[in-house]
């Protein structure tokens, strides 16, 4: 179980699980601890393929989860606030609506999004008050780190 009081210095992904029988489905991520949530928003794009990003946070961590459709989520530690290597680790999740799973995203650290279906809703939790995050809020440009294209296979 993911607990905030653990030392979390990486993006981590916690799985869940999907129980299906006659009367219809349960999603469920049993493992991820809600206990330092304070807010909650959802985000959605107009079109398909749509990025938001780079966001980062030097105090605030994040949980991000999609609720409908299918995303990219990815993130990136940050080596410099003021002038970030573009060389950096980045952290790439493939999220779905068909199987639940969460990504953590620690302090420290941008992340973004690309939606990959016209109907994605992503649900993103937060550990800090909205009047904390606004004063711990700093942006880069969406290709500053690139993990958006899709590789065909």
């Amino acid at each position: 179980m993911v607990k905030e009081n653990i030392s979390k210095e990486e993006p981590l992904l916690i799985s869940g699980d999907l129980a299906v029988d006659d009367r219809g489905e349960v999603g469920f991520i049993n493992n991820f601890d809600m206990t330092s949530v304070r807010r909650f928003y959802t985000v959605t794009n107009h079109k398909q393929g749509f990025i938001r990003a780079w966001h980062a946070h030097k105090k605030e961590s994040k949980y991000v989860t999609v609720v409908n459709g299918a995303a990219i989520i990815a993130a990136v530690k940050i080596d410099s606030w003021d002038n970030p290597s573009k060389d950096l680790k980045i952290y790439k999740f493939i999220l779905s609506d068909v199987r639940p799973s969460v990504v953590f995203i620690p302090k420290g650290y941008a992340n973004g999004f690309m939606n990959l279906t016209v109907d994605t809703k992503i649900l993103f939790f937060s550990n800090s008050i909205l009047e904390k995050s606004m004063g711990d809020d700093i942006r880069y440009d969406a290709y500053y780190w690139n993990p958006w294209q899709i590789i065909e296979r």
